[in-house]
């Protein structure tokens, strides 16, 4: 920065992602060194989690923050470590979805069972190096699920009974979605069951535990009264909803460049989403039958994901698929009117405006 160049002014999102990463940043440097004094191989479990803990979009963290600062909480060291264990139980699933999804890359860089992996061939260990990378991996993924019960602790918080039923419904809940994520690509769904088994995953793998439920604990944290956390939780699911919705859309047509992803992603994995059931109803039926076959087939080839996505355009099934993300954001939006009624501040209503926009219209 030049002299006489004024700071550059964070916005509010990034402000709070700022104080997240800096107390992110000091609570594992302690975690690392603490581990190392048991053995300095510890390094080589912390360094692929400190890694994959920098960035992101802090989403869960954000909306921590924010309801409790709506509730009127001002105790800044305390929610940052409420928010940081959040973003370390989304490192957690994150982590192990990798695993199960047999994903190799995260944020446009390798997974942590990837990494694991990698290290092992590089090293040139004994053994099989997928199955160290598992391993390695799940132990991860398990070490932040410790570690973000720890910093939730640091932050200090009264227990009370709204505050411990939220937190108890994030961190559980997070997991039954994602059994119920792998149900369903594992089951033999028939196809007019589909669309009520995909909106049973979307609501509880990722909106509620993405948006309604860290909305809900911040502002719990703060002791806010029932009609807000109904109003927040009103506001919350449809976003969360329009969230995931429009994160479908991205798994199969996102830029990798942008996502981090490679293109069709969804489709070689398999994902049987609302915008597949979207699909199912709509396409032709020689191209509905053909499409069901080739989804997460093993052998699936880059000609196949050009047709799907094809199917998916011709069929309707987008154009319907942004009318119902459309709609899940007009609900969430809604919601927000009925909170100014309550109490929340103009400027309060135009920042989860504002982040409401940013999280249904992107490109990654």
């Amino acid at each position: 920065m030049t002299a006489g160049t004024p700071p550059a002014v964070l916005t509010p999102q990034q402000e709070v992602r700022s104080r997240v990463d800096a107390r992110l940043s000091a609570f594992l440097d302690r975690t690392q060194r603490s581990l190392e004094d048991i053995s300095p191989i510890a390094r080589d479990l912390m360094e692929p989690l400190r890694v994959f803990t920098e960035g992101g979009k802090r989403v869960r963290a954000v909306l921590l923050w924010w309801g409790y600062e709506l509730a009127g909480g001002r105790d800044a060291r305390a929610i940052a470590a409420a928010a940081g264990s959040v973003e370390l139980l989304h490192a957690a699933a994150l982590v192990h979805d990798d695993i199960i999804d047999a994903s190799e890359t995260r944020r446009g860089r390798p997974a942590v069972h990837a990494r694991f992996r990698d290290r092992h061939r590089t090293a040139a260990m004994t053994g099989d190096a997928d199955l160290y990378g598992t391993s390695a991996g799940i132990i991860a993924g398990d070490l932040c699920l410790a570690l973000s019960e720890e910093l939730f602790d640091e932050g200090g918080f009264a227990n009370a009974p709204a505050a411990r039923t939220a937190h108890a419904a994030l961190r559980r809940d997070v997991m039954l979605g994602q059994f119920l994520d792998v149900e369903l690509q594992a089951a033999r769904v028939p196809r007019e069951n589909l669309r009520r088994r995909a909106d049973e995953v979307l609501t509880h793998k990722t909106a509620a535990y993405t948006v309604v439920q860290p909305l809900v604990l911040g502002a719990a944290l703060a002791n806010a009264p029932q009609d807000l956390l109904d109003g927040l939780a009103a506001f919350g699911l449809p976003l969360g909803r329009a969230f995931q919705m429009r994160d479908d859309v991205l798994g199969v047509f996102g830029d990798p460049a942008v996502t981090g992803k490679p293109a069709g992603d969804d489709l070689v994995q398999g994902k049987r989403t609302i915008l597949v059931a979207e699909v199912l109803d709509r396409a032709p039926t020689a191209d509905a039958r053909w499409f069901e076959e080739r989804l997460g087939h093993a052998d699936i080839t880059a000609e196949d994901i050009a047709r799907m996505t094809a199917i998916i355009v011709d069929s309707g099934a987008l154009a319907a698929f942004e009318e119902l993300i459309d709609r899940e954001t007009a609900a969430a939006l809604r919601a927000l009117e009925a909170l100014a009624e309550q109490s929340l501040a103009p400027a309060d209503i135009a920042m989860l405006t504002q982040f409401a926009d940013a999280l249904t219209d992107r490109r990654a």
